[in-house]
């Protein structure tokens, strides 16, 4: 029979399950399946941290080992998250992120019922190095005013975004609006440029110490790299952006359509 422990847990108090309840799958499979489980449901809750393994083991009486084979497979299915120094918790919900429509990431938290909010790094104007002069072909002023934004969701760390600007078309953007509120808006409400399509890349990336520390992740922990150039209604760029995503709180998704054959085309 499963053992206590001295220290009341809720996970421990919500994991009502006896090693071989559900049949004759190996233990560490039983236990995923009902970690998983009370995820799925709402009694363990994102960001709530997991008792150790040796918690684990002796309150169902089973091997640390098999705690631990359950535990790295859901780390590994990005349901839990390893914290170096502070235990194993439950991942933070992902935000699923379209890559159809042409929107900032102010927009994209809203219609998520989010607060989006951002810390501003720096804005200078700076001379474009080649990559992104060639992305906004630039031609005699080859000046770009540079705004880094650490980019937040009520409040946590989501992204790294660093806009890099024509001078010739934008001189400034006032301090308060690239802290508080949506570059785009600006763009388009202030200064009259439709922005109407944008060309992407996504690529994954491991997190260096400083974009570590801005992220609140651990250094070596996947990103999402994200270059993006966007172009207005008369197809000239306006912004070059390259942003790194926490990969543990992104994923994005496309919907793709498969091509009507044309008639008279074998299948």
């Amino acid at each position: 029979m499963p053992t206590t422990v001295s220290r009341r847990d809720p996970v421990l108090d919500a994991l009502r399950w006896t090693p071989g309840a559900r049949g004759s799958a190996p233990l560490y499979v039983q236990l995923k399946r009902s970690l998983l489980d009370l995820v799925e449901r709402g009694e363990i809750r994102n960001g709530q941290r997991i008792p150790s393994e040796r918690q684990l083991a002796q309150h169902l009486g089973i091997s640390r080992m098999t705690v631990r084979q359950a535990l790295v497979e859901l780390v590994q299915e990005s349901v839990l998250v390893r914290r170096q120094g502070r235990g194993t918790f439950v991942a933070e919900r992902k935000i699923e992120q379209g890559l159809v429509s042409l929107t900032s990431f102010s927009e994209d938290m809203r219609r998520r019922g989010m607060r989006p909010g951002a810390r501003l790094l720096e804005m200078e104007v700076q001379e474009a190095p080649p990559k992104v002069e060639r992305a906004l072909a630039l031609d005699a002023d080859r000046r770009v005013l540079v705004i880094r934004r650490l980019r937040l969701a009520d409040g946590i760390p989501m992204a790294l975004e660093t806009s890099h600007l024509p001078v010739a078309r934008v001189p400034s953007v006032p301090r308060g609006r690239v802290a508080e509120g949506s570059l785009y808006e600006y763009l388009q409400g202030e200064l009259g440029i439709d922005l109407a399509h944008a060309h992407q890349t996504l690529e994954p990336v491991l997190a260096g110490e400083s974009e570590a520390r801005l992220l609140g992740v651990e250094p070596g922990s996947p990103l999402l790299l994200m270059e993006r150039t966007t172009y207005d209604a008369a197809g000239e760029p306006v912004e070059f952006v390259r942003s790194l995503y926490r990969g543990d709180r992104y994923k994005f998704f496309v919907e793709l359509r498969r091509d009507r054959p044309v008639r008279g085309e074998s299948s």
